[in-house]
C-alpha cells in the first residue's frame, strides 16, 4: 500500500500518511528485478521525506499548467533529483453527495482510487476462484486488487481492497469507466460483512455500510 501525500492548491504540505511496503523490488545485476523483503524499521516509514514531497508537488503543478487542467504523473527520483516519466490527463467527476442515512453507519477509509459514488451488495472475496459470486451491481471487497479483476469492472458498482493505491493501473481502469473504488482499506474482507449492503465514495475515499 502505498504512501499518502496531501498538499494544499498552493503546494504547503499538508500530512504524509505512510502506507505498508512489505517488498521491494531491487537490482538483480544483468538478471532483471528481484523481490526483496523490506527491513521492518521501513515498512511504515514514508518514502519520501517534507521537502521532497512539496518539490514533487510543485513538478505536479508545472505538468498541470501545461496540460491545462488535472494530471497525474509517472515520476522517479535517483541521487541527481526528480525525474518526470510521463505525465497526462487526470478524469475528474463531480463529487456526489450520499444519502444522510450513510452518515450513521460504520465505515473505513482508505486511497480514493476511482471517481464517484455507488452503492451494492457487498461480495467479500479472498481468492480469484470466488469471482463467479460476483454479480451486475454488487461492490467487490478484496484483498488484492490483481489484473484479473480489470474485466469484471464494467459490471461492478463499486470496488474495496486491502491493498493498492490510487496511482495502481486497476484504479486508472477504474476512473476511466467511472467506476467508484477504495484501495488501502485496512481489514475490509474482515470487517465487512459478506452480502452486507455498502457505499462507496471513490473522491473521498470512504466506505460505509448496513450493519
Amino acid at each position: 500500500m502505498p504512501d499518502r501525500i496531501v498538499l494544499s492548491r498552493a503546494g504547503f504540505l499538508r500530512r504524509i500518511e505512510a502506507g505498508r511496503k512489505h517488498q521491494r523490488e531491487a537490482c538483480a545485476h544483468g538478471n532483471g528485478a528481484q523481490p526483496q523483503r523490506v527491513a521492518s524499521e521501513l515498512v511504515a516509514a514514508p518514502c519520501l521525506d517534507p521537502v521532497q514531497a512539496v518539490t514533487l508537488g510543485r513538478l505536479m503543478r508545472k505538468a498541470a499548467a501545461v496540460l491545462g487542467g488535472p494530471v497525474e504523473i509517472e515520476w522517479a527520483l535517483d541521487d541527481a533529483g526528480f525525474k518526470l516519466l510521463q505525465a497526462r490527463p487526470l478524469t475528474m467527476t463531480p463529487v456526489s453527495v450520499p444519502d444522510e442515512i450513510w452518515l450513521t453507519h460504520p465505515g473505513l477509509t482508505g486511497h480514493p482510487a476511482g471517481v464517484g459514488w455507488g452503492a451494492g451488495r457487498a461480495v467479500v472475496v479472498s481468492c480469484e476462484c470466488e469471482l463467479a459470486r460476483v454479480a451486475p451491481g454488487d461492490v467487490l471487497v478484496t484483498s488484492v486488487p490483481g489484473p484479473a479483476l480489470s474485466h469484471l469492472l464494467p459490471r461492478l458498482a463499486g470496488v474495496v481492497a486491502e491493498l493498492g493505491g490510487s496511482t495502481s493501473h486497476l484504479a486508472s481502469l477504474a476512473r476511466e469507466r467511472g467506476v467508484p473504488m477504495v484501495l488501502g482499506v485496512l481489514d475490509a474482507t474482515t470487517r465487512i460483512p459478506d452480502g452486507s449492503q455498502v457505499a462507496v465514495d471513490g473522491v473521498a475515499g470512504v466506505v460505509r455500510w448496513m450493519a
